[in-house]
């Protein structure tokens, strides 16, 4: 195989594994098959975990198992093959490793990682299975949303890691408060710091089993405050979910509205005569029907506000000297 052949099958696989804008019917029944084996894993882990059904058809099981586990493999070596031309101003192993260490290269290395270690290592049976659930996680390459969650988490990291510190002092405060008045009254129940801290975590996450319980008035009033503040200490990471989540959406729709804007101005479409081609870029980016119908409002509105212009223009010289005319 030549150079340029070689260099021209791996930029074909890498704009068919990495490359979101490059889309065919070739990359689109590539994703479904990943897709739908990632799916046919995870059923496949659940029917295991019922010893009836994994004996009865153990060699279909371990068959898919084997297939799944050469076709993930190779996914995971052609995505390090290709990523190479993801930067031409970079080495190609300079982009290899950086992707290497990036989130998606993990979750693919966890997805395969198990079963190979088992050859070395040998794990429990019950214990393998439950490990292969994380090709689950392979999922966040195919879906916006997941994605946009990954996202909002990874932009919000500094405020979890503060309401998660904030959180873990509570939890150490509030068990020694409890095995402080509660230890002598229930000794089992409370008999150091570290066993209180079960009931503190069960309290402040606003879950409360009811397995362990102050019986002291005193335990009950600090009981009562720690739960006051559990419910405050658990709406923060909602909140801040929440927040991110619809500021990633907002910005992802003045993105998806302006690449809009952008193919209608350049096409030159008609609004009026081609509502099929407006209709065809609409779903290419991905808008809604009345975020669509708002941009095209308010792009007829600047094509008016420009032809008044234009007109005004037109009349605000004299057409014999050429000098501009008194305004009214």
């Amino acid at each position: 195989m030549t150079f340029s052949a070689w260099y021209t099958l791996r930029k074909f696989v890498y704009n068919n594994l990495h490359n979101d804008d490059y889309e065919t019917q070739f990359s689109r029944a590539l994703n479904y098959l990943l897709i739908l084996l990632i799916l046919g894993n995870a059923s496949a882990v659940l029917l295991e975990s019922v010893n009836d059904i994994y004996l009865s058809y153990k060699i279909f099981f371990d068959t898919f198992e084997n297939i799944s586990i050469v076709i993930f493999s190779t996914e995971y070596l052609l995505r390090i093959w290709s990523i190479a031309e993801k930067d031409p101003f970079h080495s190609a192993w300079r982009n290899r490793f950086t992707w290497l260490k990036s989130g998606g290269a993990i979750i693919d290395l966890l997805a395969i990682l198990p079963a190979y270690l088992n050859f070395f290592v040998h794990f429990d049976l019950r214990f393998l299975r439950i490990l292969r659930l994380l090709r689950l996680l392979k999922l966040t390459r195919y879906f916006v949303s997941l994605q946009i969650l990954l996202r909002v988490i990874e932009r919000e990291k500094g405020s979890f890691q503060a309401v998660i510190f904030i959180l873990f002092i509570m939890i150490i405060m509030a068990a020694a408060g409890v095995y402080l008045v509660e230890s002598h009254a229930q000794p089992e129940a409370f008999s150091s710091i570290p066993a209180s801290m079960w009931w503190a975590v069960v309290t402040l996450t606003t879950v409360g089993y009811g397995d362990v319980t102050p019986i002291t008035p005193l335990g009950r009033i600090l009981g009562a405050m720690i739960t006051i503040l559990g419910v405050g200490l658990a709406a923060l990471p909602a909140g801040i979910l929440a927040n991110g989540l619809a500021h990633e959406l907002e910005q992802r729709k003045q993105q998806l509205e302006l690449h809009f804007r952008e193919l209608i101005q350049h096409s030159d479409i008609d609004f009026i005569l081609e509502p099929e081609k407006i209709e065809e870029v609409r779903k290419s980016v991905g808008l809604t029907n009345e975020q669509t119908q708002d941009i095209i409002l308010e792009l007829l509105r600047e094509q008016k506000e420009e032809e008044l212009k234009q007109e005004r223009e037109q009349y605000a010289y004299c057409p014999h000297c050429g000098k501009k005319l008194p305004e009214l």
